[in-house]
């Protein structure tokens, strides 16, 4: 009797965690419909929870408000579309290319499939922070360290395979890596200039390889 209880709590548990799991990538979705089409001010969390099916009390647990939100939006795009994340895919790459061209191909597929993601997003808390949102300010500039961050422990990889070319520093390389993945870029060529994401992802592809490659 005692193995039968335990194992209900067990089931109730789980089932608990899933429906968690469940109602915070509803929300997530919802935020970012609503964020996106409305604008961060006029967006509210009463809006999202009631849009999601949760009380608004459970989003602010949850996330901390509006700025919470955001952030974990922002966090969710980056993690791309595939099952295993961009990041760690990234990683994979970097370990399992055998060649420079090889690799900046992997890594323009990877820019071409986060970008539209991100994009939005950080467009979005760009024009909060413009606007005097001093959460969305400090947001802004976290994601711009974080990104640079990622950029430089990349090009530190690509360095450390003696593929990086004569006279670029690794600072040098994570900063036109950086350059690359910046969202303005994706919305230059693909929102405003009409390319296809295939087409973007090439371009960055052969543009960090001219770049970066010895």
């Amino acid at each position: 009797m005692k193995k039968t209880v335990n194992s209900s709590r067990s089931y109730d548990a789980t089932g608990r965690r899933a429906r968690a799991v469940a109602n915070r990538e509803r929300v997530l979705e919802v935020a970012r419909t609503l964020f996106l089409h409305d604008g961060y001010g006029a967006t509210t969390i009463a809006a999202i929870a009631a849009s999601a099916g949760v009380s608004a009390e459970s989003v602010y647990k949850s996330f901390g408000g509006k700025s919470g939100l955001v952030s974990a939006i922002h966090e969710r795009s980056l993690l791309g579309e595939g099952e295993v994340s961009a990041e760690q895919r990234s990683d994979l790459a970097q370990v399992e290319e055998t060649s420079g061209f090889a690799l900046m191909h992997r890594l323009g597929e990877l820019a071409s499939e986060v970008a539209p993601l991100v994009a939005p997003v950080v467009r979005l808390i760009q024009d909060a922070a413009a606007g005097g949102d001093p959460a969305m300010r400090e947001l802004l500039r976290e994601i711009e360290q974080s990104r640079y961050q990622r950029m430089l422990r990349n090009a530190r990889v690509v360095a450390e395979r003696g593929i990086l070319a004569y006279g670029l520093s690794v600072d040098q390389a994570a900063d036109v890596m950086w350059a690359y993945t910046a969202p303005e870029f994706y919305e230059n060529l693909v929102v405003n200039r009409a390319w296809t994401r295939t087409q973007f992802g090439e371009f960055i592809a052969r543009g960090l390889a001219a770049a970066l490659l010895d």
